[in-house]
């Protein structure tokens, strides 16, 4: 999603609406730069035969900055553009995308004004907190591609994380949960097409089990009056 640059561009058409749906937690989202040993080309493809027709929306590669744009016209395409060709880039944005609602997906950067890395404690505290949702669903689609997920704070050249172990157990609570009893509609859909294309189905739980355990540990692994999770 597009940095301050990016956000500067916004429509004075998109400016009013912001005005009219203020977000109080001003952030900077997210997206893993390490490149895969995936093909993003087969996201493109996948993402593309899933929503273009029904949601009038595409998948592309971007540069320097991931953002979305929305269609400029009636019957025009909206953009959800990943950077650098980065497989783990195009799962974030897509996350992004997934469980941005009606009005968002009406807006340039689903109406979000971003702040950089370098943030201070309090633009962290944000961060973390919107970030949840989106990095757990990137992190179950990265299970159903067979890629490796990284939970990631993203502020390197600020202070760091305002609380990355509590983060980290929030992005696991939530995608467990989603695991459970179900992703956000288009984040099933997409989440389903991963499985069947990469013949997933039989090992996300068994990833899960792995990667829950490397990212984000529990105190008390066992514990389960305090943590409802799937086995």
């Amino acid at each position: 999603m597009g940095g301050g640059i990016a956000a500067r561009r916004l429509a004075a058409s998109d400016i009013i609406a912001m005005a009219k749906f203020p977000l109080v937690l001003l952030v900077l989202k997210s997206h893993n730069s390490q490149p895969m040993n995936h093909n993003p080309d087969d996201l493109i493809m996948l993402f593309n035969d899933l929503f273009r027709e029904s949601f009038r929306t595409i998948l592309v590669r971007g540069s320097d900055e991931p953002e979305y744009l929305p269609a400029s016209e009636p019957d025009g395409l909206a953009r959800v553009v990943f950077a650098h060709g980065f497989f783990a880039s195009a799962l974030h944005e897509i996350a992004h995308w997934c469980i941005a609602g009606e009005h968002r997906r009406t807006l340039h950067d689903y109406g979000y004004w971003y702040c950089p890395d370098g943030r201070s404690l309090e633009q962290q505290q944000a961060f973390e907190q919107v970030e949840v949702k989106p990095q757990a669903v990137e992190w179950l689609f990265s299970l159903a591609a067979g890629s490796r997920f990284h939970i990631s704070v993203d502020n390197l050249a600020g202070s760091g994380a305002a609380n990355e172990q509590g983060f980290r157990q929030n992005v696991r609570l939530q995608a467990s949960q989603y695991l459970a009893h179900g992703l956000p509609s288009r984040a099933q859909q997409f989440f389903d097409t991963l499985k069947s294309f990469y013949g997933t189905a039989d090992r996300v739980q068994h990833h899960w089990n792995q990667d829950r355990r490397r990212l984000a540990p529990m105190a008390t692994e066992h514990d389960q009056s305090r943590i409802t999770e799937p086995l």
